[in-house]
């Protein structure tokens, strides 16, 4: 027999449970949001999202909400209760998804940490490539991968970009030691560079680091990862991003989203690449691929300026089943938005 006692106390916690909010999602994968959430996941998010749904091919990832940047911002640059906790969830989601672990020496999980707001402000954003490595996970890429050269140049990429855009660290500074290792092995262009030319400059990079911060370049991805997403909230407080709103009247109060993604590289050798495109010509409207490409490269090489790049019609000659797939990608992309895209 229950008694009245009983039911009134269960009572009091059915009506204590509803009244209870959930917990606030900060994080999504990819394939939990759509199009239609630009709002929460900022523009690139909603459109990696909505190509992931399409069964197009996306590399896993997540996408932290603009709610997030904007409770980091009013807070004074603190991460809104649970968001971390929720970020650690979905990279082990991640993991899952790519059989690969994030910090681990043999296998590690490298990810691309971007900035995406609800309307494109080009270069006035940031974003950070290669999150993840370290001493340990460098040489775990290396045989992975059974190409040293690749490894050295994505970490020295990776320091870099950590350092410019995370901490401050002023880009010549960078580029000073870059060059002077382009000097002294007589290299005209970057992929001139040899593994153990790319690992002095990487050691270099690395003191440079020191006297800038005052400590050790860090080892630990998750702390990287911490201090990447904040320095991507940041940004869309930074002056240029500000001075970019104001001529464009965009709203202070919309807030970026971060992307988690997979890492897929683009300097791997000659049979790897990186480039823009639009699935048709822009100006006739042309039904053909239009756009520039780089071979043995990553995306802030072509937007640097710092090789010439090739017309996306080149790489039909050069490698034509890379092409047609691209092509095949292209024509998929433009039967589920019904429009022409940039890619």
């Amino acid at each position: 027999m229950v008694t009245k006692v009983a039911k009134k106390g269960a009572a009091k916690k059915a009506a204590k449970a509803v009244k209870t909010p959930a917990a606030k999602k900060w994080a999504y994968l990819f394939e939990e949001g759509n199009k239609d959430m630009r709002d929460l996941l900022g523009g690139k998010g909603a459109g990696l999202a909505e190509m992931t749904n399409a069964k197009l091919p996306v590399p896993p990832g997540f996408t932290i909400t603009t709610e997030a940047c904007n409770a980091y911002t009013v807070a004074g640059k603190e991460f809104p209760k649970g968001m971390w906790e929720q970020t650690l969830v979905a990279m082990k989601k991640v993991e899952k998804a790519t059989g690969k672990k994030f910090g681990d020496p043999k296998n590690p999980l490298l990810v691309s940490v971007r900035s995406g707001a609800k309307f494109s402000m080009p270069g006035m954003m940031d974003t950070v490539l290669n999150l993840g490595l370290n001493s340990e996970t460098l040489k775990g890429i290396a045989e992975l991968t059974g190409n040293a050269r690749f490894a050295q140049d994505a970490y020295r990429r990776f320091i870099q970009m950590f350092g410019r855009i995370v901490m401050g660290i002023e880009a010549k500074k960078f580029d000073a030691i870059f060059d002077s290792a382009k000097e002294k092995h007589h290299a005209r262009a970057d992929t001139d560079l040899d593994m153990n030319a790319l690992q002095e400059v990487v050691m270099q990079y690395k003191e440079l680091y020191k006297n800038e911060i005052g400590d050790e370049f860090p080892e630990d991805p998750y702390k990287q990862l911490e201090l990447a997403i904040g320095a991507v909230f940041g940004s869309w407080m930074g002056k240029r991003a500000v001075d970019y709103r104001r001529i464009n009247k965009i709203p202070d109060n919309l807030g970026t989203a971060v992307n988690v993604c997979t890492m897929v590289f683009g300097n791997m050798g000659d049979d790897s690449g990186t480039g823009v495109a639009f699935t048709r010509n822009p100006a006739t409207g042309e039904d053909a691929l239009f756009g520039e490409y780089l071979v043995n490269a990553q995306g802030e090489d072509v937007v640097a300026g710092i090789r010439t790049p090739m017309k996306i019609a080149e790489l039909k000659d050069k490698n034509a089943k890379v092409y047609d797939e691209f092509r095949k990608i292209a024509r998929q992309m433009e039967r589920h938005y019904r429009d022409m895209q940039d890619l």
